[in-house]
């Protein structure tokens, strides 16, 4: 059977861990060590927590805007209101007014989502009495149409950064789907909007790299087009993954979550021809920045169930091309082990230098 990219349900646990900070205090312990049979009873759990931490701070609110007819002046006076009250010999006032109010997209996000798994047959009854728990929070809180949100489109303040791995995960809720394979293993398959989990997988492995090999410097670095002449307006930006540094080597990873990781032409597999350009114009460009340093490239792909999986390594006008699998139908220490090889091997260095 042809699936998706796959990953043990576990290891969505360490992804957000990595990906988002802010799951990893102490209320998050009991998560990292309960076993889940479902993604979604996992998912619940980690709102379990998140929802809880969230409460202690407070729910955010924002001002909304309210139209009401009233007795005495609140806010502005809505004129045009007023006269087609008076006229029909009412005595009251149209006004215009702001409210602070938990009845905002952040919460109604919450509430939705916590519904859902609560109705949800995998979730645990521990995980859904939780939940039912932490919703008697949410009554001045309305559900909403989880199809109409426009994830991208949602912004983080200051005031609301905290929202950002609850909200993320609600997101994976809503998206996400499951396939149990014929071992009984419950993998994630595929989602809806596949580039939900894309920008997981890329945030995942440079948080990784940030936390555990800070001396690289990861970063996720903007590359300048080296222009001889001409306007640069019309240039696309070319916006890297990862890009990790030492004082002599450059290594550039664009990360790749696809459900084909590699093209066929008849019965001959090669690596995606779009993605192996733009990792070769990602390293010339940077080549001519950066001139004291060796740059390389590498397209890191997560791992299919195809027979087929792609594993290169070129010199291509003087410059090293990378391609390789990550693996993440592993226990995850394999996965880091895999993560750190990658650098060891690259900048010649030991995993004594890895940070723990």
């Amino acid at each position: 059977m042809t699936t998706k990219d796959k990953v043990f349900i576990k290891n969505v646990y360490y992804m957000l861990a990595y990906a988002f900070q802010n799951l990893n205090p102490e209320q998050y312990e009991q998560v990292e060590t309960e076993e889940f049979d479902h993604l979604h009873d996992l998912f619940a759990a980690i709102l379990t927590k998140g929802i809880a931490r969230q409460l202690k701070q407070g729910l955010y609110r924002e001002y909304i805007p309210h139209f009401d007819d009233l007795a005495v002046l609140r806010g502005k006076i809505d004129l045009p209101r007023t006269m087609q009250l008076h006229t029909g010999e009412r005595r009251e006032l149209g006004c215009e007014y702001d409210e602070m109010s938990e009845n905002n997209l952040l919460n109604q996000v919450l509430k939705t989502v916590s519904l859902m798994l609560v109705r949800h047959g995998k979730v645990k009854p521990h995980n859904k009495a939780a939940l039912k728990k932490l919703l008697l929070f949410f009554t001045e809180v309305g559900a909403i149409d989880l199809a109409a949100v426009r994830w991208s489109a949602i912004r983080f303040s200051r005031a609301t950064r905290s929202y950002r791995m609850l909200i993320s995960v609600c997101q994976l809720v809503t998206e996400g789907m499951l396939q149990t394979t014929q071992s009984g293993d419950h993998k994630l398959m595929s989602y809806i909007d596949d580039q939900a989990m894309s920008r997981l997988y890329e945030k995942f492995i440079l948080e990784y790299y940030k936390r555990h090999w800070s001396r690289l410097h990861p970063e996720a670095a903007q590359i300048s087009w080296a222009l001889d002449e001409g306007e640069r307006t019309m240039l696309p930006v070319m916006q890297s993954d990862i890009t990790l540094s030492d004082i002599s080597r450059t290594l550039i990873i664009d990360a790749k979550y696809y459900s084909k990781n590699t093209q066929r032409n008849y019965d001959h597999h090669t690596v995606h021809s779009a993605n192996l350009y733009q990792i070769f114009t990602y390293v010339k460009n940077r080549e001519v920045s950066d001139p004291h340093r060796q740059i390389a490239g590498m397209l890191l792909y997560a791992q299919t169930d195809h027979a087929v999986q792609p594993d290169a390594n070129w010199r291509i006008h003087g410059n090293q091309i990378l391609v390789q699998t990550l693996d993440l139908e592993q226990d995850f220490p394999a996965i880091s082990n895999q993560f750190d090889k990658i650098v060891c091997s690259h900048f010649n260095l030991n995993e004594g230098k890895r940070v723990a």
